[in-house]
Order: structure tokens, then C-alpha cells, then sequence
């Protein structure tokens, strides 16, 4: 080998060494250059805090580079960090990525469970308050071993409360598997992932019933756990309750199997221990299966179905010898697919208790419950029809032993009744009746309440709860007893001399008052009469005045059937006033031709005795004796006034009759507390 060639071969025997000393420089120098140049990129992030609620620039290392991240408030913000990083002589170059904090619209954030350990922030946050500020926010929901990653950037725009919110998000992920994500957007919170257990599934639908104030739960896309024993069943204790236990596969499932055991409750309540999970068999339809035990269990008083191992067994009280053919028949040829038959053990007990029902709707009228045989199921059709002859008959009605005495005469009694409603139901139950519905009019209501339960056989009880269907409406207290204050306060209704009749002057004024007691049930009005002025009128002038008072009474109006009216006072020759006759019924007056002869002539009769008789002396007093003492006129013209307040509609323990109330002259009225 020449010269010239072992040169050459020395310096590739230097080569090694050269390298050697290179990686020895690049791993003893590198992470003192790297801390340098991240010490001086957070002085100037650090810097940014003025005016800001945390420094908004955040700087890393990358190799020599230097990285610059986060939402500068505006551009000018941004300029001047970046000016001073170029400015520093340890990065080779700087790396913009900053931002400029922008309104968002809508503003959404998010947090991801990604992990058993770890959730991941993205989406928008509000710009006044700082990254490390809402951390420390949330962080009584977050475990301490839980690690951050938040990816979130600075907007403005954020919801009123927004840490509250997002707080409120986050506690839900501790019930969500990984993958589970919680996003408030605007006023709007939304889940989305799959429950970690049963537990944690319940207790986040517990959690979503109490949102934060002001914000609503948006959309819910959670997925139940699994439950490796998937059962279902629909049970009906002895008082009729039914319950609900087992597994659903959905909340609608839920709804569904809740609606149809509403169905066959009997108004009874509906007890619902079901949970929602995974684990029913793909071939099998879950809401053919609950139609399936909801139906088994229509036909039973006490007991029910059940589905377990995917077979459904049925144990319990037949509702009556007849159901027990019909629930094996069931069993044996409506089952769903992919359900199998288990076991069936069935008894029948005498119905307790023991139900009718009638139930007039719009479409028609209902028979369902239970009769003692066919012949009563005749009887009773043979009322029901002719009084509901234009309205389709659903007989529903099945046979059984049991029956209380007299239920068919008790529920002839009812029919005519609904027959007068225009919706209702008769509902039996042993030996009590309940009328309910509605009538198209008050009054009518009112009857039904008095006049049913008196035409019950012996030993039962009826109670009516009859509604009309335009009820009238209904004032407080307070404004009723000051609206009767005012109406009646300034009247001035006065009867004419003599008599006990309502002038035309009194209606307004009663029907106003009686209307206002109907839609105020606590109205209480006490009503005071008055008497007839003393009269002053020199002597020649009494025949005069006596024709006067026989005129305006003869023109009042005739009181109404059931009212008392006074006889008008007539004049003797002698020019002195009759005292008036006693009260006669207005039905009275309004008698034959023949009734009103008799009184002329007993009137003329009386009349001459008048003339010719003088007052008597007593002899032992040396007094004239005095002539029948005169009607007591303020009683009975309060009594026509009550009496015409009741016929327009008030009722009976709101209008009474007071001796006085007032001095001033007149038909007196007061409000009572």
C-alpha cells in the first residue's frame, strides 16, 4: 500500500471516534439547550398574563424548535409575543400556532372519558376564565387520578353559569365506560356512550331529572349495561296493585309495558321496579314479550307471568273458571318467537271483590266485569238497550260465582242515571256504587248526588261524583265578598205599601247577586225586610191615601209559584183603612173561577161586618180590645227575597233571613264573614 493510501485508511479510522464524540455532545448538551430555550419561551408566556385572567401563550420544545400555542386576545397581542420569541437567541426557530380568541356560535365543549384514567377536554371555553381557573373548577368532580387533557380553546360567547354546567357534565362521566362523552352546548347538556354497570346506569338517570338552573338535558344516546339473567315479570297482588320487576331493554320499552299495564289495572296503582340492561336474546321481540304477560295477567285476580331462561311460566288465581282454559290457551298458541312454555299452575278463588262496570264514551257504551250468570247478563242488556238504543253495546261482561245480593237491582237503578249524562261510568265493587261522569247541565248534577244513592237496595252505598260539563267558574274569597259589597251596598229596593211581591226594580238587582253566589260557593248574604211608613195624612185625606196604597199594590207584579202575597188593604164607608188580610199563596190566587168568587164574596161579607161592628170593651181592663194584630211584613219580604235568590241559582245555605240589619229604609243585605 502506498503512502498516499495509508492516509486515506486514517481517517476512516478516526470516523468512530469523531461519532462517538458527537452522540456524547448531543445527549450531556441537548436537554441543557432544550431547558434553556423552554425557560426563556415561558418569561415571555408568562409575560401575557396583563389583562388576562391566566397567561394566554403557552411555549414547548421541539428539538431546538420552540412552539408556540394558545388564543391571543387580538392581533396585536399576537405580534408582540411572537417578536419577542424571534427575539430569543436559544430556539432555532419559533413555531406559530397561536390563535386569536373568536365568539363561538354555538358554544359547545366537551369532556371524553378516554380512558379508565384519563378525560380529554375539547370544544370551546369560556375566554374569562382561564384554563388552569376551570381545571381547578371541576376538580371536585374529577378523581385525583385522573389525568387532563385539555385541548379546549379560549371563545367568547359562553352560557350564564358555565363551570356550573360543565361541573355537572363531568360528574356523569364516573357512571359512562370509556368512550362516554358529556357536551354542553349553549343551555343544552347531552350524554352519549355506554353505562359502566346497572348501578351506574340508574344512578345517571336519577342524575339527568336535575339539571343545573337554566340549563335542559339535550339528547341521550347512553347504552345499558348487560345483565347475564334477563328476566321479566308482570305480577297482580291480591288487592289488585300490579308490579313491574325485571329487566327492560329500552326506555321506551319501559313506557310501553307501563301503558299497557295501566290497561288492565282497574285504576289500581302500577309499581314499577324494572331496570333497564342488555341480555334479552336477540330472536326475541320485547314488546311481544310484555303484550304477551301483560295479557296472561288480564286474566288473572292474584299472581302472574313470568320470563326467565327464556321461558315464561304463569302462576296464580284465574279470574274465574273460564280464564283458566283461556290462559293454557294462550300459553299454548300466542307465545312470542324465541319464548318457549314453562310451567302453569292455576286455582280459582271467589272473586274479591266482586266488579261490574257500565261506561257510556262518545263511540258507545262498555259492559265489562262480572255477572252472576247468563240470565243476569239478559236483564241487564234488556235496560241498557232501550235507553242507549242509537249507541253500539260492547258486552265484555264474563261469569262467576260470587255476586253481592241485589246487584241487579242496584245496577237498574244506575243505568237510567248514566243514561242522563252525557259521559260516565257505573263502577260496582261488592256492594258499593260509584257514579262518576258528566252532565251537560248543573243543575241536573246536582240531583243525580241526591237521588241515586236513595234508590240503592238495602245494604249498599252509592256515591256520585257527577261534574257538569260547563262548570261555572270560580272566584277567591276575597273577591266575591267585595264584589257582593259593592252590588248590594248603594240598592235601595223598596216593596210598595201593603205588599209582599217583587216589583219589576228587584230582578236586576237579584239576578246579578244570585248569579255572583254561584260562582262564589263561601258566599254567605244575610237578607233584612222592611215595614210600611206611619201614616200621616190628616183625616180627609185617608180615603185618598188608602186608594193610593190599593192602587201600587194592585199594579206590583204577582209573586211566583210557592210565594206569599199580601192582600191589598181596602176603604171602608166609613173612610178608614182596613187592616190587611192575611197572606194567601200565590198558587191560591192563580185558583178556578169559582175560588175567586168565593173570596169576592166573603171579602163583601167581611167588609159590611166591619161597618157594622164597634170595638169591643174588656170589661176588666176598661180597654177597646184591638183587631188582629197585622202579618209580620219584614220577615215575609225578606223570605220573597231569599225565596227568589234560590230560584235563580244560589244555593241553600248561602242567602238567610235577618230580623234587622239596618236603619236606612228598605230591603237591607250584608256580606257574612
Amino acid at each position: 500500500m502506498t503512502h498516499q493510501g495509508l492516509r486515506s485508511a486514517g481517517w476512516l479510522l478516526g470516523l468512530p471516534g469523531l461519532g462517538l464524540i458527537w452522540v456524547g455532545a448531543t445527549l450531556y448538551a441537548a436537554p441543557d439547550i432544550a431547558a434553556r430555550i423552554a425557560a426563556a419561551g415561558e418569561t415571555v408566556a408568562q409575560a401575557t398574563e396583563a389583562g388576562s385572567p391566566e397567561p394566554w401563550l403557552r411555549v414547548s420544545v421541539r428539538g431546538r424548535d420552540l412552539v408556540a400555542e394558545g388564543e391571543a386576545p387580538g392581533p396585536a397581542a399576537r405580534a408582540a409575543a411572537l417578536a419577542r420569541l424571534e427575539a430569543l437567541p436559544e430556539p432555532r426557530r419559533i413555531v406559530p400556532e397561536i390563535g386569536l380568541i373568536e365568539t363561538a356560535a354555538p358554544f359547545a365543549w366537551s369532556a371524553t372519558r378516554t380512558a379508565p384514567d384519563r378525560i380529554a377536554f375539547s370544544g370551546s371555553r369560556p375566554a374569562e376564565i382561564g384554563r388552569a381557573a376551570l381545571r381547578t373548577r371541576l376538580a371536585a368532580e374529577i378523581p385525583d387520578e385522573t389525568a387532563i387533557d385539555d385541548a379546549a380553546h379560549a371563545a367568547r360567547g359562553a352560557p350564564p353559569d358555565f363551570p356550573a354546567a360543565a361541573a355537572y357534565a363531568v360528574a356523569r362521566l364516573r357512571n359512562l365506560a370509556a368512550g362516554g362523552t358529556a357536551t354542553v352546548t349553549d343551555l343544552s347538556i347531552a350524554f352519549s356512550g355506554a353505562a359502566l354497570d346497572l348501578a351506574a346506569y340508574d344512578a345517571l338517570r336519577t342524575a339527568l331529572t336535575d339539571p343545573p338552573p337554566g340549563y335542559t338535558i339535550g339528547r341521550i344516546d347512553i347504552v345499558p349495561a348487560r345483565a347475564d339473567d334477563f328476566t321479566m315479570s308482570v305480577s297482580r297482588n291480591p288487592g289488585g296493585g300490579l308490579v313491574l320487576d325485571g329487566f327492560v331493554v329500552s326506555e321506551s320499552a319501559r313506557a310501553e309495558i307501563g301503558r299497557l299495564a295501566g290497561e288492565i289495572s282497574d285504576g289500581t296503582a302500577v309499581t314499577d321496579r324494572m331496570r333497564t340492561a342488555r341480555g334479552l336474546a336477540k330472536d326475541v321481540d320485547p314488546d311481544a314479550l310484555a303484550k304477551f304477560l301483560i295479557r296472561l295477567v288480564g286474566l288473572m285476580q292474584g299472581g302472574g307471568a313470568r320470563f326467565d331462561g327464556a321461558r315464561v311460566s304463569v302462576a296464580g288465581d284465574a279470574v274465574d273458571s273460564q280464564a283458566v282454559g283461556e290462559i293454557e290457551a294462550v300459553m299454548r298458541d300466542a307465545r312470542p318467537a324465541g319464548v318457549g312454555a314453562g310451567s302453569v299452575a292455576l286455582a280459582v278463588k271467589p272473586l274479591s271483590p266482586y266488579r261490574v262496570a257500565i261506561r257510556r264514551e262518545a263511540d258507545g257504551v262498555s259492559l265489562s266485569g262480572h255477572l252472576p250468570d247468563a240470565e243476569a247478563r239478559d236483564r241487564l242488556l234488556a235496560v241498557v238497550r232501550p235507553r242507549f238504543f242509537r249507541e253500539r253495546i260492547i258486552d265484555r261482561t264474563r261469569i262467576a260465582d260470587g255476586a253481592p245480593p241485589d246487584l241487579a237491582a242496584a245496577l237498574t237503578a244506575a243505568v237510567p242515571v248514566l243514561a242522563s249524562l252525557s259521559s260516565g261510568e257505573v263502577a260496582v265493587a261488592d256492594r258499593t256504587l260509584i257514579l262518576s261522569g258528566t252532565s251537560l247541565y248543573r243543575e241536573a248534577a246536582a240531583r243525580v248526588a241526591a237521588t241515586l244513592p236513595a234508590a240503592m237496595p238495602a245494604g249498599w252505598t252509592a256515591s256520585v261524583a257527577v261534574v257538569p260539563k260547563n262548570p261555572a267558574p270560580t272566584r277567591d274569597p276575597e273577591t266575591c265578598r267585595s264584589a257582593a259589597t259593592a252590588l248590594v251596598g248603594g240598592t235601595g229596593l223598596r216593596f210598595a205599601p201593603g205588599s209582599g211581591a217583587l216589583s219589576p226594580i228587584f230582578y236586576p238587582v237579584l239576578d246579578r247577586l244570585a248569579e255572583l253566589a254561584k260562582t262564589c260557593p263561601s258566599l254567605r248574604i244575610a237578607v233584612a225586610g222592611h215595614g210600611d211608613p206611619a201614616k200621616t195624612a190628616p183625616p180627609d185625606a185617608k180615603v185618598a191615601d188608602a186608594a193610593q196604597t190599593q192602587g201600587i199594590a194592585s199594579a206590583a207584579p204577582k209573586p211566583e209559584a210557592g210565594k206569599a202575597a199580601l192582600a191589598k188593604p181596602e176603604p171602608t164607608k166609613s173612610g178608614e183603612t182596613k187592616p190587611a188580610a192575611k197572606a194567601v199563596p200565590a198558587k191560591d190566587a192563580k185558583g178556578s173561577k169559582d175560588t175567586k168568587t168565593s173570596n169576592d164574596a166573603k171579602s163583601s161579607k167581611d167588609a159590611k161586618a166591619a161597618k157594622d161592628t164597634k170595638p169591643a170593651k174588656d170589661t176588666k181592663a176598661g180597654k177597646e180590645t184591638a183587631e188582629a194584630p197585622e202579618p209580620d211584613l219584614p220577615r215575609l219580604r225578606a223570605g220573597a227575597v231569599v225565596e227568589y235568590l234560590l230560584q235563580a241559582g244560589a244555593g241553600l245555605d248561602q242567602v238567610v233571613v235577618a230580623d234587622k240589619l239596618s236603619e236606612r229604609p228598605g230591603i237591607a243585605f250584608a256580606v257574612l264573614p
